[in-house]
């Protein structure tokens, strides 16, 4: 049973000190619902520890601090929230910025000239060696037939037969890319 006086007393306290606990919070967190639920969890903190004071303690003091630590936890609380939101808006405009200069650096015709390459070269090394030699000699060292056909002892139509099969094989490598290299290999 509660004692009489007690209640008596935490009713006083409560009428006489509410509006000013009140006051002091919300000076400190800024929102008035916050701030009185921080003065009603303090005077409930106060009234459940009421047997553990020294009856001498200033009570209205006493409440004061609690409420002084409450409204410090939930500051704190406040700025590590605020700390965390930095972060992550730091870290998101940081992916965005990198995303940005990544797509900027980005040549589409380079990647697609490399990927495109890197075909022509799977391709031909796949080819007979002989006729890889021709291909090489004709399209990239820019000989004509009749000089390949000399350096390698052969007719111009043997040349002309490896580069045909050659080019076959690069048709059908190159079929999604053969619009961009029918300019490089095939004329």
């Amino acid at each position: 049973m509660i004692n009489t006086p007690d209640l008596i007393t935490f009713n006083q306290l409560f009428n006489e000190y509410k509006g000013r606990f009140i006051r002091f919070s919300q000076t400190y967190v800024r929102d008035i619902a916050v701030a009185e639920d921080i003065v009603i969890d303090s005077l409930v903190y106060y009234w459940e520890n009421r047997q553990r004071l020294d009856e001498n303690t200033n009570i209205p003091a006493y409440v004061l601090t609690v409420i002084k630590h409450k409204c410090l936890n939930y500051l704190q609380q406040q700025q590590l929230h605020k700390d965390i939101e930095q972060s992550i808006q730091s870290h998101a405009e940081w992916e965005l910025s990198t995303r940005i200069a990544t797509l900027e650096a980005c040549n589409p015709d380079e990647l697609f000239n490399a990927e495109a390459m890197e075909i022509v070269n799977r391709t031909l090394a796949r080819l007979p060696s002989r006729t890889r030699e021709i291909f090489i000699m004709s399209r990239m060292q820019n000989m004509s037939h009749k000089e390949i056909a000399a350096k390698l002892d052969i007719t111009t139509k043997g040349v002309e037969f490896h580069i045909g099969k050659a080019l076959k094989e690069l048709r059908i490598s190159l079929k999604d890319y053969l619009p961009v290299f029918l300019y490089l290999f095939f004329y």
